[in-house]
């Protein structure tokens, strides 16, 4: 069964943000920066449908997509479909911090939280975020970027990687991991990525060829989330 990683279409978007809300359903900072007794899911999927959009056009949003037969599967080649999605993945590519920000992504980067803003107003909020605690993650997470980003060339930002509930252990992560390394590896860019889960997502990536680079602390009081941020540097083939 062929595993193939291609760009984010519009057609694909519902399967990605269905497998990014079951994925992420556990996740401590989920768990952390949304209040579980005023979550709202549609306002959720309606933010996941214009970040997908954003990202079709400003980010390197991809999906895995699993050939049939599944398992399971009676069904003959005729009336199978083609492919379903069993991962998604977004990454934001590197920018090197003495350009300038363009014109088309200021643009663009307004036109998403006009959008995100439009989705308050339909859903009468945002939908069970509590707003004070990813502020206080938006500047550990400045705080962290600017002790890391040394690299003039900037980084690739792994922004997402979630796999579909059920069909994991088939390697769809790591084909969804290699489809951005490799491509930094030919470019000689180093990658970024900021895990909620020391064990055992920290030891995966590492065996990505990660390597820890700084434990970030979210705190609100007592409440503490801990993020692990981690750099892989790029690898020659020679």
């Amino acid at each position: 069964m062929a595993i193939e990683v291609v760009p984010l279409t519009e057609a694909d978007i519902p399967d990605a943000i269905e497998i990014i809300q079951s994925a992420f359903a556990e996740d401590p900072y989920f768990k952390w920066v949304f209040d579980a007794n005023n979550f709202n899911k549609a306002r959720n999927h309606d933010s996941l449908a214009v970040r997908c959009r954003w990202g079709i056009d400003n980010a390197i949003f991809q999906v895995a997509k699993e050939t049939p037969p599944y398992p399971g599967d009676n069904g003959d080649a005729t009336t199978a479909p083609a492919s379903r999605v069993v991962g998604v993945s977004c990454w934001l590519p590197p920018h090197a911090p003495s350009e300038p920000e363009s014109w088309y992504t200021w643009s663009q980067g307004w036109l998403l939280s006009a959008r995100q803003a439009l989705n308050n107003l339909r859903h009468w909020g945002r939908g069970g975020l509590r707003t004070n605690r990813y502020w206080i993650w938006k500047a550990r997470q400045h705080e962290a970027q600017s002790q890391i980003w040394d690299d003039p060339k900037g980084y690739y930002f792994c922004n997402i990687v979630a796999v579909r509930p059920g069909t994991q252990g088939k390697g769809i992560g790591r084909k969804l991991f290699e489809a951005v390394t490799e491509k930094a590896d030919q470019e000689g860019v180093k990658c970024y990525l900021e895990s909620s889960r020391n064990e055992p997502n920290v030891q995966i990536y590492e065996k990505m060829g990660f390597e820890m680079a700084k434990e970030m602390e979210c705190r609100d009081g007592d409440d503490v989330c801990m993020l692990y941020c981690m750099v892989r540097k790029p690898r020659s083939k020679y």
